[in-house]
């Protein structure tokens, strides 16, 4: 189920806990799972039990992007399952180097 995503838009696993807010998003619609299971668009839409668990999880406050830097999405509620588009599991991003200050 392709979703059409912009930077605001809540997205939850439709089996576990987690919660994403979506920072940065293609125009296209794009496959968004979360924990193996097309993502939904609210918390009530829910169904079960993780399905896959699809790696280690999710981690509070983290942002999560491809590899394209395409989409990106903020963990606001932590859960078993991780983000992926098209069957491509989604990196933790990196924190930007700071220059140093000699």
């Amino acid at each position: 189920m392709a979703l059409t995503l912009t930077p605001g838009t809540r997205v939850y696993s439709a089996v576990d806990s987690t919660e994403l807010i979506v920072v940065k998003a293609p125009a296209d619609p794009i496959d968004l799972t979360i924990g193996g299971a097309p993502a939904v668009l609210s918390a009530a839409d829910r169904n079960g039990a993780n399905a896959s668990g699809n790696g280690n999880g999710t981690a509070l406050g983290k942002r999560y992007t491809d590899a394209a830097a395409t989409i990106e999405l903020l963990c606001t509620k932590p859960g078993p399952g991780m983000p992926a588009v098209a069957d491509e599991v989604l990196a933790l991003k990196e924190a930007k180097a700071l220059p140093a200050s000699d």
